[in-house]
C-alpha cells in the first residue's frame, strides 16, 4: 500500500513551489492581462468546447484550448468531474465540469449528452468545438439550431473500440450517428493519417491530421526516484495512460516480469483492466516487482517518466481502433527521453523505424515480452542510442509544430 500514497510523502513546499512556478509565469500573466483587455475593447468570440473525458488528464484538449486562448479566443471549456478526479489547477482558460449522477453505462451517456445540449442551448458561443463522437449530437443539434459552425475532433476510431466489439446494439447506435452527422461536417480532425483515410474513404469528407504531440515545454521542477517512492537500484519500465483497458498487454506484461530480471514494473494511470492486474501481482507474487501509481496531473506526470528507462506501448492487434492508433504514451516517451518497446501497429512502427528509438515485440507470449525487454535494458549501448534519437525527435514531434493545423482551421472564426 504504501506505493499508492507515494506523493503525500512528498514534502508539501515542493508542490507549492511547482504550483507557484507555473501561477507566477510572467509571460503568462502579461498574456491574460492583454487578452482582458482586448476582450474589454473589442470583444472575443467564443467557443465552447466539450469533451466527455476528466479534464485533468485530457492532455490533447488541453493543449487545443492553450492554443485557442493564445489566438484570442473566450474559451469554455466542458467536461466531467468524476467521484475520483484530481484537482484541476488553474488553466488560462475557463472550464466546466459537470457532475453526474451516472458514471458509465447507457445511463451516463444519456444524462451527459442531455446536460450538454442544455448548456449549449443556453450559453453564447460563436463556434463549437466538439471532441469525439460521444459529444457529437448535442454540438450539431445546437449547430443547426442557432446557426454556429462546428469543429469535430475525433481522437479515435470509436466505433472499432473494444469497449464495443460484443455490444452490437450499442455500437450500431453510434455508428449510425457518425453515417448521419459526419458527411455534413466541413472541419474534422482526427489524431492520424490511417484514421483520416479511413474518414475520407467512408464519407467522401476532408480530414485534418492532428497528432497527439506534447509540448516542447519541459519543466525544470525534478524529484529525485526516493522522493517520487521510485527504486533507485533497479532499472524501471514504464506503461502509462489513462485508459489502461482490455487488450492493451498489461495482462502478458504483467506475467513477463515473472522473467525480468533487475527491473521493476511502474503501471502509473487507471483502466479498466486494472483490478484484473492487482489480481495477478497478488496470484504470482509479484509484489516486489510491479508498482501501481494512480493517474497524475500532467505536471506530475512528467516527474515519474522522466526517470524511467523503458517504455511500453504493447496494444495487441485486435480491433480496427487499436490497429490504427498513435497513443498519447509513445510521444510522451519521446519527450522523456527513453526508449520505447511497442507492437508493431502501423502508425507507430512509422515513428519507431524514422527516427530509431525502440523495438518492437513479435507477440505477446509473455516470456517473448521478458526477453525483448531484457534484451534492450542490459544493452547500455543500444539504450543511449535509443535516448540519443528521442531526442531528435522532441525536435520534431512536439506542439509548437503541429498546432499550425489547428490555427489554420480556427483563423477564419477569428476575424
Amino acid at each position: 500500500m504504501a506505493s499508492l500514497k507515494f506523493w503525500d510523502a512528498i514534502p508539501s513546499f515542493h508542490l507549492d513551489f511547482l504550483l507557484l512556478r507555473q501561477l507566477a509565469d510572467y509571460k503568462k500573466l502579461v498574456s491574460r492581462i492583454n487578452l482582458k483587455l482586448a476582450c474589454q475593447t473589442q470583444g472575443m468570440k467564443k467557443i465552447i468546447v466539450s469533451v466527455i473525458n476528466d479534464l485533468v488528464s485530457d492532455q490533447r484538449v488541453h493543449r487545443s484550448c492553450q492554443t485557442l486562448h493564445e489566438m484570442g479566443f473566450e474559451v469554455i471549456l466542458v467536461g466531467r468531474h468524476k467521484s475520483n478526479s484530481l484537482r484541476l489547477t488553474p488553466r488560462d482558460y475557463k472550464t466546466h465540469q459537470m457532475r453526474l449522477l451516472f458514471e458509465k453505462g447507457p445511463f451516463f451517456y444519456a444524462e451527459y449528452n442531455l446536460r450538454l445540449f442544455i448548456l449549449l442551448l443556453f450559453r453564447s458561443a460563436d463556434v463549437l468545438f466538439s471532441n469525439d463522437l460521444d459529444t457529437l449530437l448535442p454540438n450539431f443539434i445546437i449547430h443547426k439550431l442557432k446557426r454556429i459552425p462546428i469543429v469535430f475532433d475525433s481522437h479515435e476510431y470509436f466505433t472499432e473500440t473494444p469497449e464495443l466489439a460484443d455490444r452490437k446494439n450499442v455500437k450500431r447506435i453510434w455508428k449510425s450517428i457518425e453515417r448521419f452527422i459526419m458527411p455534413k461536417l466541413t472541419e474534422i480532425i482526427t489524431v492520424n493519417s490511417s484514421i483520416a483515410l479511413l474518414f475520407e474513404k467512408e464519407y467522401g469528407i476532408k480530414v485534418a491530421v492532428i497528432r497527439n504531440v506534447p509540448m516542447n515545454h519541459k519543466t525544470s521542477f525534478h524529484l529525485s526516484k526516493k522522493e517520487l517512492g521510485l527504486p533507485e537500484n533497479q532499472k524501471i519500465i514504464l506503461i502509462q495512460g489513462s485508459g489502461l483497458n482490455i487488450d492493451r498487454g498489461l495482462e502478458e506484461l504483467t506475467e513477463a516480469m515473472v522473467f525480468v530480471d533487475n527491473a521493476i514494473l511502474v503501471i502509473l494511470g487507471d483502466g479498466d483492466v486494472i483490478p484484473l492486474i492487482k489480481q495477478k501481482v497478488n496470484t504470482l507474487n509479484l509484489h516486489e516487482k510491479i508498482k501501481f501509481i494512480p493517474k497524475q496531473s500532467l505536471e506530475k506526470l512528467q516527474l515519474f517518466t522522466r526517470h524511467a528507462d523503458l517504455g511500453i506501448s504493447i496494444d495487441k492487434n485486435t480491433n480496427l481502433n487499436y490497429q490504427l492508433s498513435l497513443p498519447n504514451k509513445i510521444f510522451d516517451y519521446i519527450h522523456a527521453g527513453i526508449p520505447v518497446l511497442c507492437s508493431p501497429l502501423v502508425e507507430i512502427k512509422s515513428i519507431i523505424d524514422k527516427y530509431e528509438i525502440g523495438e518492437y515485440i513479435g507477440n505477446h507470449d509473455p516470456k517473448h515480452i521478458a526477453d525483448r525487454i531484457n534484451s534492450i535494458l542490459k544493452d547500455e549501448a543500444i539504450l543511449k542510442k535509443y535516448k540519443a534519437n528521442t531526442l531528435k525527435a522532441s525536435k520534431e514531434l512536439n506542439w509548437e509544430n503541429e498546432k499550425s493545423q489547428l490555427i489554420r482551421i480556427f483563423d477564419k472564426y477569428a476575424g
